[in-house]
Formats: C-alpha cells, structure tokens, sequence
C-alpha cells in the first residue's frame, strides 16, 4: 500500500490557494480534525457558499476542490464536494454531480489501498451520476471524462482520470504531450491541451 501522489505534478491548477501539509490518508497519517497534529486540527469548518453552475468559475472553493482532487488531496476534496453537495440539494443536477465527485474522490482512495473492487464499484457509481449532467457542466467536459473512467474499468488506463476545467483564462501544462503519456494520462487528457511549446488548453 502506497501513500496518494499526484498522477502528474505539473497538471494545472485552477486556484491560488496553498495546498495542506500533507495528505490524509486513512491508518497512515494523523486526521486533519480529530488528531491535535491534524493539518485543520481547531480551525473552523469552512462555510462554503453555494453558486449557479454557470458562475462556477466565481467559485474559489469549487476550483481549490479539483485542485485538491488533482493531486492526490482525496480526502481534502471529499470534504469540499460534500460540503457543496448538501448545500445544493440531494436531488438537484448540482447535488447529483457534486455526489459523483463524491465517489471518484473515494474510488482514487480505494484504488490507492488496493482495495480494487471498492474502486471500480464507486466508480461506476460516479459514471451513473455523471450521465445524467447536462454537458459540458461547470466547466468540465462530461463526455471525456466518462470516456476516460470507462477506460479505467476496462483496464485501459491505470488510473482514473485528472479534471480540467475550461477557464476563461489560459492555464499551461508544464509538461510535453509525450510527457504525459508517460504519466499514464489518456489520449482524451492530451486534446485539453493545445500544440504549443509548453502545451496549455483554455476555452
């Protein structure tokens, strides 16, 4: 059993906010609440306020909680999304599709524990939720990110797949194409990005 590592350190991010001292990983390293040497051990529940789908981008939290998911922070993003799930409503689109987020976060957590079964189950779990988003939706490209996650049943990929979200501002992957590939990033991932020198993907 190894500990969460990004998939590829030099994905994009997508919010300015520092990342916590480390990541939680269940039996290995201390609760970030519970354990006085947590890294959010006494610091206040953060309020996250709800927004439309189509003002995702005004969101700080929503971006820090792909961020979070991105590199390997499962846990972290676990608690952003569910945070927004109840806040959206259960049963809205928008509770429907922080849920999934939900359920890919823990299958990545699974997954890295060995627990293969609990992973492929939460994930199809994710794939059911995400199909019935209206695409694209906040920001992400439903379709590829289906494409890539049934892959990743199939055993076409190791891993499932990073999020990008289509800013309005460009964001760079710091890594070639040829680069990525070798960090087990799919096909579908590479498209997000465009042919330039370091190759970045905008809207």
């Amino acid at each position: 059993m190894t500990k969460p590592q990004p998939l590829n350190p030099n994905w994009p991010r997508y919010s300015p906010r520092p990342f916590p001292s480390y990541r939680y990983f269940p039996g290995q390293t201390p609760h970030p609440r519970r354990h006085p040497l947590g890294h959010s051990h006494g610091q206040p529940e953060t309020t996250l306020r709800l927004f439309p789908p189509d003002r995702w981008e005004t969101s700080d939290d929503y971006r820090y909680g792909i961020d979070l998911y991105n590199f390997a922070y499962w846990w972290e993003s676990h608690e952003i999304f569910e945070g927004f799930w109840h806040a959206s409503g259960r049963h809205s689109e928008q509770g429907n599709f922080f849920q999934a987020l939900i359920q890919l976060a823990a299958a990545n957590l699974k997954q890295v524990m060995n627990n293969e079964t609990s992973a492929h189950k939460l994930t199809r779990a994710g794939i059911a939720r995400l199909q019935r988003v209206t695409a694209p939706y906040m920001g992400i490209e439903i379709s590829l990110v289906l494409q890539d996650l049934h892959g990743y049943l199939a055993g076409a990929q190791p891993h499932l797949p990073l999020i990008s979200l289509r800013t309005g501002e460009s964001t760079f992957c710091s890594a070639s194409g040829s680069s990525l590939s070798r960090w087990g990033i799919s096909p579908a991932q590479l498209l997000l990005c465009s042919d330039s020198g370091l190759e970045g993907h905008r809207s």
